[in-house]
């Protein structure tokens, strides 16, 4: 359900009013029933029964209800939506524990994630950068990687949540293999037969010859032609300004990118929006993906947007993005 004070809980309903889902998979969300109830008074034409249960087997599945397994972790009279506050952030941190654990005993075949804040979630004692790092860290994963995709552009990186002059330090010919490999793997998952995989250069013009630079040299190059020779259909070093319009042309199925910053800003670019009317931007797609883990997570691409917080106005286009992305994955693992 994501942070309880969020667009989670809105966003949730809005995806489960959705009779479509039920053809696709067999949909329950791990939340607390009492936000639930707060958010539908703002959605009076999106009323669904709400199916309480303790366990996955005593979910119906059925189109019209939702199935949640109430952990019951929010006083509803103290809860105040679009705030950070101590209790959203652990009821936030709990949920993905669940669903965590849910997919490790196998009861579900993926999990969907909403936006949690970070800060909420420190104030509550869970010290982690983020969702990828919470799944890596109860799943026992070292090596992982977060993909983001919009529709058929998907990029994946050789590092995220870390300063920028500690990610030039780790474009490594190891970890550009590793992640090159990572990304073959999850087009396959995603009925992609023959990927063909894109791999950016770190510095500018991808150093020019080494001019500005010698981690493509040194490292990305030898990355890529190693892999080459284990069958994998990869190009690069290619400057990021080329790569990625070349990505967005149906060039690439996947694009390898070396930091955070390089990787997201194209995809941002792609999912947001600018409401005329409002006179606002708002992210309207695009999926956030975990690589490499033992079991499938994919989440939204957007915050927790506060300022959105029962209102009923907030956009459930990325979850039902990454429900599509996490139903593919299930399919083809």
């Amino acid at each position: 359900m994501g942070d309880p004070a969020s667009i989670g809980p809105e966003i949730s309903l809005k995806a489960f009013q959705n009779t479509e889902l039920y053809a696709k998979c067999r949909p329950l969300l791990v939340g607390d029933v009492n936000v639930l109830n707060k958010v539908m008074q703002v959605l009076p034409d999106r009323k669904l029964n709400l199916n309480v249960i303790k366990t996955v087997e005593e979910a119906k599945f059925e189109p019209g209800t939702m199935d949640v397994i109430d952990m019951q972790l929010v006083d509803i009279d103290q809860l105040k939506f679009g705030e950070v506050s101590k209790m959203a952030g652990n009821a936030a941190f709990q949920y993905v524990k669940k669903v965590i654990d849910l997919a490790l005993n196998k009861e579900v075949d993926a999990t969907v994630t909403n936006a949690l804040n970070k800060e909420a979630m420190n104030l509550a004692g869970h010290h982690f950068a983020g969702h990828t790092e919470i799944y890596a860290h109860y799943t026992h994963t070292k090596n992982y990687t977060m993909m983001l995709a919009h529709k058929n552009v998907r990029v994946v990186h050789i590092s995220t949540h870390v300063a920028l002059r500690d990610a030039c330090d780790l474009v490594k010919k190891a970890r550009v293999a590793e992640v090159i490999r990572i990304a073959d793997d999850a087009c396959k998952r995603l009925g992609i037969s023959e990927p063909k995989i894109g791999v950016a250069g770190l510095n500018p013009h991808a150093s020019e010859n080494g001019m500005f630079g010698t981690e493509e040299a040194e490292q990305i190059t030898p990355a890529i032609e190693e892999t080459q020779t284990e069958g994998i259909n990869v190009d690069g070093p290619i400057p990021p300004d080329t790569l990625f319009p070349k990505a967005i042309g149906g060039w690439y199925d996947i694009v390898v990118a070396m930091y955070h910053d390089q990787g997201h800003i194209p995809l941002k670019v792609l999912g947001f929006q600018y409401d005329e009317e409002k006179k606002k931007w708002g992210s309207v797609a695009g999926v956030n993906i975990t690589l490499g883990l033992p079991i499938i997570r994919t989440s939204v691409d957007h915050g927790t947007a506060f300022d959105q917080s029962l209102k009923g106005t907030a956009n459930e286009i990325s979850l039902e993005d990454a429900i599509d992305y996490a139903v593919r994955l299930a399919v083809n693992s």
